[in-house]
């Protein structure tokens, strides 16, 4: 296990371990205020870095924090999620989202908390069977790049609670905006539940309260790291702050770790096919540890591709070049494109690149920028295009080997899965 692997995963653990009980122990107990459950919610991602998460944004279940996020996506996202809680408590939800580009990115979000039975007993404490409880949120979305820098979003919110043989529903809205100060700097805001929703499920109606959410997003590394930082405030919850990391420790998997009210997080994605992504996150809480489990796949929308035939070729055999074959779709006129190949030591051994539109293949015969044969191994290449926006649009990683000995046809080892774009 490399070094990078070995640090992350400590602190992963030692974030979900540690400072989750003295935490617990100091926090406001401010149980039951109206959509506290709503206003709390974290997926699998964002619980991972402490839910500092509304510069972020940038998945189906983002809008939570803050619709603008939508327009931070390339590609359509089918994403699901569940949250096994305390007793026989559950937390589940479903988003989908299709980035735009000249017109709105759109969202559809449901999460949906449930209780397990509950003892139904009269004043002398006989029992009279069970009943549940159970709220559920639907949340319709649209978000709008204004300029390369500015998104702004809104959500409409239906909100339904059920209690026993009572129910009642309600309608709120939420506003967000991101503004992207550098290529790595991102500053996000969002106010919720503005004119509700409010509930009345007997005689008195109950109102959500607003909240108010800003923070920060720093990427590092080149896109492999991400550091979050938030503020909440809310009527009957007080202000919080939340804070957290992101580490692609290999272009398949990301760990991660963070800190909230609740005490520490960790978690980590893994990426098992260029499409599909599994997110997992531990969390301390005043009852116990909380565990998330979402599960999404991205398809369509824009994107940058390559793909390498022979992925194993020699210069000096019959198979003396390799044809990859290019593709991309950005959200404005592509302007720039660059295909890098990358030897083991990280560095650029040939770099081709154009104006507009990829062609639809080139062919690399081995060699160096200065045309000279360049060693048996294995190389990485990538695809990126960047649009007349400035906006960039990051392929797959992906392998690619040179064996003048041995067998050719396919890289003996499984090929990387996308590069992070989150």
């Amino acid at each position: 296990m490399n070094r990078n692997l070995q640090a992350w995963l400590a602190c992963a653990l030692l974030g979900a371990s540690l400072a989750g009980p003295a935490a617990a122990q100091g926090q406001d107990q401010t149980g039951g205020a109206p959509g506290e459950w709503l206003a709390r919610y974290s997926n699998a991602r964002s619980l991972g870095f402490g839910s500092a998460n509304v510069a972020v944004a940038d998945d189906p279940l983002g809008i939570l924090w803050n619709p603008a996020g939508l327009s931070s996506m390339n590609q359509n996202e089918l994403r699901f999620e569940n949250a096994r809680l305390f007793g026989e408590s559950s937390l589940n939800s479903v988003g989908f989202a299709v980035p735009g580009s000249r017109w709105p990115s759109l969202g559809v979000a449901m999460v949906s908390l449930s209780s397990g039975d509950f003892q139904r007993t009269n004043d002398m404490n006989d029992p009279l069977g069970t009943f549940n409880e159970g709220e559920t949120a639907w949340l319709l979305t649209a978000s709008k790049a204004f300029t390369p820098r500015l998104a702004v979003g809104a959500n409409v919110k239906l909100v339904q609670q059920t209690v026993e043989a009572f129910n009642a529903g309600g309608t709120g809205f939420d506003l967000g905006a991101i503004y992207q100060v550098t290529p790595g700097l991102k500053l996000g805001m969002s106010m919720m539940n503005l004119g509700g929703p409010s509930l009345k499920l007997r005689d008195v109606a109950e109102s959500y309260p607003s909240q108010i959410r800003g923070g920060a997003a720093l990427g590092l590394l080149q896109g492999r790291g991400l550091v979050a930082l938030e503020m909440d405030h809310a009527d009957g919850l007080g202000t919080q702050f939340h804070a957290g990391a992101e580490y692609w420790i290999l272009s398949a998997m990301a760990l991660r770790m963070g800190w909230s009210p609740d005490g520490g997080s960790g978690g980590f994605s893994y990426r098992f096919a260029p499409r599909y992504a599994l997110d997992y996150a531990a969390a301390n809480h005043a009852l116990g540890l909380q565990h998330r489990i979402g599960i999404s796949a991205h398809f369509g929308g824009f994107f940058a591709s390559s793909v390498a035939d022979p992925q194993v070729f020699s210069p000096t055999g019959e198979q003396a070049v390799t044809r990859i074959s290019l593709n991309a779709r950005t959200k404005a006129g592509p302007q720039i494109w660059t295909l890098e190949i990358v030897n083991k030591s990280d560095q650029v051994v040939r770099s081709f690149g154009g104006q507009g539109q990829p062609p639809s293949h080139l062919e690399w015969d081995g060699k160096d920028e200065s045309g000279l044969p360049l060693p048996d191994g294995i190389y990485r290449y990538s695809l990126v295009v960047k649009d007349a926006a400035g906006r960039v649009v990051s392929g797959p990683v992906k392998l690619i080997a040179i064996s003048t000995g041995g067998p050719q046809g396919t890289v003996p080892v499984v090929p990387s899965a996308e590069n992070p774009d989150k």
